[in-house]
C-alpha cells in the first residue's frame, strides 16, 4: 500500500508541474503575440489610429468586442475591397472618416491576430510607486538604476562589518592572552611584536635593489598611463550628451523602419548629413502623438516639438513665437580633417551603420566609432571599390583612357568643378 501511495504522489506532483509549465507557456506565448503586435501596430497603424485616442481614424480600444476576429482580418487586409463587396458593417465603418482605410495585404492572419492581442492589452502603464519623488532626489533611482542612498548604505554596512571584525579580533586576542597568563605562560607584549614587524619594513626600505624595483614599477605605470592618455586625447568613443528632445532611433529607425535618408537627406547629396527641420517631424507627429502611453495625453517629448513650432494641437494652427531646438552635436571631426557624406554614401555605397554603429537599436545616440585617423585608414584598406555602373568611376576610367591615348585631360574632367574641392 505504501508503494502505491508513493506512486500516486509522484504522479500528482508530475501533473501539477506539467500544468504549471503549460500555463506559463500559454502566458508566455500570449505575451509574445502582444509584443509582436505592438511592433506591427507602431509601424503600420500609429499614423492614423491610437488605442485610447482618435487620430485620423477612431480609437481602437474595445474594437475586438465590437467586431469578430474574422471580420477584422478581412477589414485590415483590404478594406476598400471589403467595402465594395457591400458588407453592411464595412460600409458603416467607412463612414467614420473621409480618409479611406489603407489596405495591408502583406500582413498575415497571425500578424493581424497579434495586433488585436496588442490592442486588447495596450502598453503597460508605469505605476507611480510611493516615495518616487524621494527616490528621484536620491540620484539614479528614478531612472531604474541604483540610488545614492543604496550605495552609501551598502558602504556603511561594509565599514561597520569591518569595524566589528576588528573589535572581535581584538577581544579574541585579549581573551587568549588572559587564558595563557592564567596557565603561567609568558606572553610577548604586542608593542614588542609591532616593533619587530616595523624593523623588517625599515630593513626593506634600506635595500637599494628593492627601492630601484619600486621606482621602475612607478615609472612603467605612470609612463603607460600617460602614453594611453595622450593617444586617447580627442577620442570621444561612447560620448552621449543629453539632447533637448529624447528622440529614439530604436523606435523610428528600428521598430518603424524609417529610412535614414528620410530625415538626414543631405547624406546623399552633400558634405553634411544635415539635421532635419521640425517640419519633417510634423509630417508624422501632426497625427501621431503616442497618446496610448500617457493616459490619452500627448507625449511630453512631442509637446517639445509643438512648443518649438508654436503649434496648437487643438486648432492645428502655427503661431509666430517659434524657436529652434538646440541639438548637441555628437560626431565631431577636427578642422584639419575633411569628410564628405555623399562621397561615402552615394559613390562608395557605404551604409550608415558602418560608421555610426547599430543606430537602429539605440534609444539615445552615442558615438560608436573612434573616428581616428588610424580607424579611417584601416577602413580604406579593407573596403573594396565596386566600380561597375558607377558614374564616378566611369569618368575616371574615361579620363584614364584619354591619358593613354595622349589626349588632353583637364581638372574639370577629374571632378575639379565640384564645390567641395575648394569650399568646406
Amino acid at each position: 500500500m505504501r508503494s502505491i501511495s508513493l506512486f500516486f504522489r509522484s504522479v500528482t506532483k508530475s501533473l501539477i508541474l506539467i500544468s504549471f509549465l503549460s500555463a506559463a507557456a500559454v502566458n508566455s506565448a500570449s505575451a509574445q503575440d502582444a509584443a509582436a503586435g505592438a511592433a506591427i501596430f507602431k509601424q503600420k497603424c500609429t499614423a492614423c489610429h491610437g488605442i485610447e485616442k482618435a487620430v485620423v481614424g477612431p480609437a481602437l480600444k474595445g474594437v475586438d468586442t465590437k467586431y469578430d476576429e474574422a471580420w477584422l482580418i478581412k477589414w485590415i487586409k483590404n478594406a476598400p475591397a471589403f467595402i465594395a463587396s457591400g458588407d453592411a458593417k464595412a460600409v458603416t465603418a467607412s463612414a467614420y472618416s473621409p480618409a479611406m482605410m489603407s489596405a495591408f495585404p502583406e500582413l498575415s492572419d497571425d500578424d493581424i491576430k497579434n495586433i488585436i492581442a496588442y490592442v486588447k492589452v495596450g502598453d503597460p502603464k508605469p505605476a507611480a510607486a510611493p516615495g518616487a519623488a524621494q527616490a528621484g532626489a536620491g540620484g539614479a533611482a528614478d531612472q531604474g538604476g541604483v540610488s545614492n542612498f543604496m550605495l552609501f548604505g551598502l558602504l556603511a554596512v561594509i565599514i561597520i562589518a569591518f569595524l566589528v571584525i576588528l573589535v572581535l579580533n581584538k577581544v579574541i586576542k585579549t581573551l587568549e592572552r588572559v587564558m595563557l597568563q592564567k596557565k603561567g605562560i609568558e606572553v610577548e607584549e604586542e608593542e614588542a611584536a609591532d616593533k619587530d614587524r616595523f624593523a623588517g619594513l625599515k630593513k626593506l626600505s634600506k635595500n637599494k635593489k628593492f627601492i630601484l624595483f619600486i621606482v621602475l614599477l612607478c615609472i612603467i605605470f605612470l609612463g603607460s598611463a600617460g602614453w594611453k592618455g595622450m593617444w586617447e586625447t580627442g577620442v570621444h568613443t561612447g560620448y552621449q550628451p543629453v539632447q533637448p528632445i529624447k528622440f529614439s532611433h530604436q523606435l523610428h529607425a528600428g521598430v518603424n523602419k524609417i529610412d535614414c535618408q528620410y530625415c538626414h537627406s543631405g547624406a546623399f547629396t552633400s558634405k553634411n548629413a544635415s539635421i532635419p527641420s521640425l517640419n519633417v517631424c510634423m509630417n508624422c507627429h501632426n497625427y501621431v502623438t503616442a497618446s496610448e502611453k500617457y493616459d490619452g495625453k500627448t507625449s511630453p517629448e512631442i509637446m517639445k516639438i509643438y512648443t518649438a513650432l508654436d503649434y496648437n494641437e487643438d486648432t492645428k494652427q502655427y503661431g509666430e513665437n517659434t524657436k529652434p531646438v538646440e541639438w548637441i552635436r555628437i560626431h565631431n571631426l577636427p578642422d584639419l580633417a575633411y569628410f564628405n557624406h555623399s562621397q561615402h554614401v552615394s559613390v562608395a555605397g557605404i551604409e550608415c551603420q558602418k560608421c555610426h554603429g547599430p543606430i537602429q537599436t539605440m534609444e539615445e545616440v552615442y558615438q560608436y566609432s573612434p573616428l581616428t585617423m588610424k580607424w579611417c585608414i584601416n577602413c580604406h584598406k579593407q573596403t573594396e571599390v565596386d566600380h561597375k555602373d558607377n558614374p564616378y568611376y566611369d569618368k575616371l576610367i574615361a579620363a584614364h583612357d584619354k591619358l593613354k591615348k595622349g589626349e588632353k585631360v583637364t581638372a574639370a574632367v577629374l571632378g575639379g568643378l565640384e564645390c567641395s574641392k575648394c569650399h568646406y
